[in-house]
């Protein structure tokens, strides 16, 4: 057997690969490489005058018309990479400010005319009214301070993440309707997180449905934050983190922000996620009163936010006002029966047939009498509210059935 080595088996094979195989009538079998017999039907286009004109380009909008009516719905899909040139500043448009004038006001008339003197006067009046109407809505809307709104976008611009924390016993309730959708208009890149505290004050199957419902729209987790050292859902929301963490590979840090009402438990997540006092807690609203950056893992950052509260009546409810500001706590009493009757029963263990009845019985059990045997409803309805916004009347909201 004659053995070849390897320089003469390449030549060899260089050699017979550049033939083609052939039978003996001379026709070709297989043919070698880098050649065909088959011609292949190329089409050719035409040259044009468009190609040397300038490309049609699709705009920004028409590509978010295009993946909001194509793309289904679907919470986990997440934006890898953003654009950096900012689209948002090329569309806005500089206007000067108007200053508003007072239509009532007449400039022609002099200033030593009776009729202006008496416009004047009416023009003090109105402002008078605006500063006690002011005064007013500051006592029962701390939430809804600039400085507060100035806080909460500066959260909203330096944090990747955002966790929408709501209240498990009315998720609904206490989720910021308005403020989600401005997320989706002029935020649109933000992940928004779902995080439904104080699971432990509702039944487990109430929060299975809650959780299944969310978790359509965003992904939704429960937690709990019983103390620093004991919580559930601290692995969940931690596992949760690392992922979106994997997601943003170029980034040296990620920020995480915690937005939502105040009072729904914030500050005490980020401090069990932390196990340490890093945020202060308080079972009032209003504590934070500024972000606060916490570092929670190497490049994970955390972000408490001052709580938000929507204008409404609903907010005293939620636990977004103070009940020493309230004036009138007699009033909130008839849709806190409405909403936890049994809990109130519980709680107090008083039967009664509406608010007046309850705040009399209340009265005469705790001893809330003033001088003569008054009864002091406005003491015993406080102390019902107070109850009512730390907890210590069970209730809760059902899912509505699809």
């Amino acid at each position: 057997m004659h053995v070849k080595d390897k320089s003469k088996s390449k030549n060899l094979h260089m050699l017979i690969s550049g033939r083609p195989k052939r039978n003996r009538k001379g026709e070709i079998i297989k043919e070698a490489e880098f050649q065909k017999t088959t011609r292949n039907n190329q089409s050719k286009i035409p040259p044009d005058t468009k190609w040397f004109k300038a490309t049609r380009v699709v705009t920004k909008q028409e590509l978010q018309v295009y993946e909001n009516c194509v793309q289904k719905l679907n919470p986990y899909n997440v934006l890898l990479e953003k654009g950096k040139i900012p689209f948002s500043l090329l569309n806005e448009r500089i206007t000067k400010k108007k200053y508003n004038v007072d239509s009532n006001f007449n400039v022609k008339n002099s200033t030593f005319c009776n009729k202006s003197i008496e416009e004047l006067k009416k023009l003090l009046q109105k402002n008078e009214e605006k500063n006690e109407k002011n005064e007013s809505e500051s006592k029962a809307g701390k939430g809804n301070s600039k400085r507060i709104f100035n806080e909460l976008y500066k959260v909203v611009d330096s944090s990747d993440i955002l966790i929408h924390v709501l209240d498990a016993r009315d998720p609904m309730g206490t989720m910021c309707d308005s403020f989600m959708e401005t997320l989706k208009l002029h935020f649109s890149s933000k992940q928004v997180i779902f995080l439904l505290n104080k699971t432990d004050l509702i039944p487990t199957s109430v929060t299975a449905s809650w959780l299944r419902k969310l978790s359509v729209n965003n992904p939704t987790v429960a937690y709990s934050s019983f103390s620093i050292e004991k919580s559930f859902g601290k692995e969940s929301l931690i596992s949760l983190l690392r992922q979106y963490s994997k997601l943003y590979k170029n980034k040296k840090q990620i920020s995480v922000g915690f937005i939502g009402y105040p009072n729904v438990g914030k500050s005490s997540i980020i401090n069990s996620l932390r196990n340490k006092l890093v945020c202060k807690v308080a079972p009032v609203p209003g504590e934070t009163k500024v972000w606060q950056y916490v570092r929670i893992m190497r490049r994970i950052y955390l972000i408490d936010c001052p709580g938000i509260v929507p204008r409404g009546d609903d907010s005293v409810l939620k636990g977004g006002v103070r009940i020493e500001m309230i004036e009138e706590p007699e009033e909130y009493l008839n849709e806190i029966i409405s909403k936890g009757r049994e809990g109130i029963e519980n709680k107090y263990k008083v039967t009664f047939q509406n608010s007046d009845d309850l705040i009399d019985k209340l009265c005469v059990k705790y001893g809330k009498l003033s001088k003569g045997g008054v009864y002091n409803r406005k003491e015993v309805a406080k102390m019902i509210l107070y109850d009512w916004t730390r907890g210590r009347i069970s209730y809760f909201n059902k899912p509505e059935e699809e």
